[in-house]
């Protein structure tokens, strides 16, 4: 079994971060992981992107041409990633910056308000763990309480982040175990 997921954005949109909590995850449940980051020339409201790749046996190259699965923060993402995924793959999209739907009828599509909900839980900079968190109640590829565990271990510095970014969390995972896409 071989998972890849490229998670891409504006940079500040935190995807090298919730790349870093999957691996960290995935690590943690004993799998074989690889993380790419890639920038664009600027950081900040520039392009950003990471590939994670999480296998049972030794991953052969973080180089992925055609993912099984794709978390996109804005609709340049969309249009580029969408594209590229496997037949029967999954795309996770924050439905807040993208209004247009992908034009693919092949692989599941999520949508899901993750900047408004993180808003509405406290703190609008944990979007992107709406995201991860939809992406890991679709998929299962390590478990949820893996994954909280990564959190607190990534903001153990920052202790009044832990306990929003652990509702954001759960919040994309509880809507995407349940289905309420917002299509």
């Amino acid at each position: 079994m071989q998972t890849e997921v490229i998670m891409s954005g504006f940079g500040g949109q935190g995807l090298m971060m919730i790349g870093k909590l999957l691996a960290s995850a995935a690590l943690e449940e004993g799998k074989n992981v690889t993380w790419l980051p890639s920038y664009g020339p600027e950081m900040r409201g520039g392009t950003a992107n990471c590939t994670v790749v999480i296998g049972d046996k030794p991953v052969g190259s973080p180089l992925i041409t055609s993912p099984w699965a794709a978390i996109v923060m804005n609709q340049p993402s969309l249009e580029k990633f969408a594209p590229m995924l496997r037949k029967d793959g999954i795309l996770v999209v924050n439905s807040t910056m993208i209004p247009i739907n992908s034009d693919r009828t092949d692989i599941r599509c999520f949508r899901i308000r993750a900047d408004d909900l993180a808003s509405e839980m406290g703190n609008r900079r944990s979007a992107n763990l709406v995201m991860l968190g939809a992406y890991i109640g679709l998929e299962e590829i390590v478990s949820h309480k893996t994954l909280i565990t990564a959190i607190e271990h990534a903001f153990a510095e920052k202790k009044k982040f832990i306990d929003v970014n652990r509702k954001t969390f759960t919040k994309g995972y509880e809507l995407a175990k349940a289905g309420k896409s917002d299509d």
